[in-house]
């Protein structure tokens, strides 16, 4: 039977470079040959999430939400704009960061079994990526002795599992010990990031933005925010000392080449015939697999 992959994520009208990411993921899974199709939808973009299984052939349909939070796009709208019979989502059976997936079927489209998965960024795999873009933006494979790690997300009193997902994996990483001091922060709830180095005994900290792609948030207000630059259009030397703390800003951990990893973790876990494809991409892309 064939099986297809479906990667949703929310892409822009404004900034060109929000589906990077989508295509470069989709790509990397695409070369893995693990699966008979891969697409790619967007909110923002063409192809539309309601067009996309239109276009897929394969019986089996595994849709991976490129999205970091269980919340409005990954609880609603996807769902209502992919017709599928049945959503509800208590069949996630989620505490807000547990969601794992759903077999339901599109109303549209005939013939398809839709395995709706839960979001890339609460899945237990997207703590490694977070370590890894730790890794990439000081160019050290053993960073961690000395240094001190901010995952950091947008934070919204509209929707709490925003801030779920980022505490969640804040929590994952200290636990392992690697990092000297982790610390969860924000823009737009306590605790902040512009006042990132008053978290921190450590002289050297890496900043990880929990976001999908780079965009006003991670490229504009972040780094303004914590004081790295006074212009964004000047850019910023990394790492950039700001009250005698060295900030080495990574950027979002969404562009990160083991992103496709996780990708495919979420649609193994939901049934999908991957083969080695999950230790062949982690080689790959730089990550170790079984981390």
């Amino acid at each position: 039977m064939s099986q297809a992959l479906v990667i949703v994520a929310h892409g822009s009208h404004l900034n060109p470079d929000s589906s990077t990411p989508t295509f470069d993921h989709a790509d990397t899974v695409r070369a893995s040959g693990a699966f008979d199709e891969v697409r790619e939808a967007f909110w923002k973009e063409e192809p539309s999430f309601r067009e996309v299984l239109r276009t897929v052939e394969a019986d089996e349909v595994y849709v991976v939400p490129l999205f970091v939070s269980e919340g409005y796009f990954t609880e609603q709208v996807i769902p209502r704009e992919l017709r599928l019979d049945g959503w509800d989502v208590e069949q996630w059976d989620s505490d807000g960061t547990s969601a794992d997936h759903t077999t339901l079927t599109a109303r549209d489209v005939e013939g398809k079994t839709v395995h709706y998965c839960g979001p890339v960024g609460t899945h237990d795999a997207m703590s490694d990526v977070i370590v890894q873009r730790a890794e990439s933006v000081t160019g050290d494979a053993d960073v961690g002795d000395g240094f001190g790690l901010a995952v950091v997300g947008h934070g919204t009193e509209r929707n709490e599992n925003s801030a779920k997902a980022i505490h969640y994996h804040a929590d994952r990483i200290r636990e392992t010990g690697r990092f000297d001091e982790v610390e969860a922060l924000f823009m737009d709830e306590e605790p902040e990031v512009d006042d990132v180095a008053e978290f921190f005994e450590s002289d050297d900290v890496v900043v990880v933005p929990l976001f999908i792609a780079d965009g006003f948030h991670t490229q504009e207000d972040i780094p303004e925010d914590m004081g790295i630059t006074d212009d964004y259009r000047m850019g910023y030397d990394v790492p950039t000392a700001v009250d005698g703390t060295n900030i080495w800003y990574a950027g979002a951990v969404g562009t990160e080449p083991l992103m496709a990893d996780v990708v495919l973790e979420r649609a193994a876990e939901a049934g999908a015939d991957v083969g080695d494809a999950i230790v062949r991409v982690r080689s790959e892309t730089g990550g170790v697999a079984g981390d």
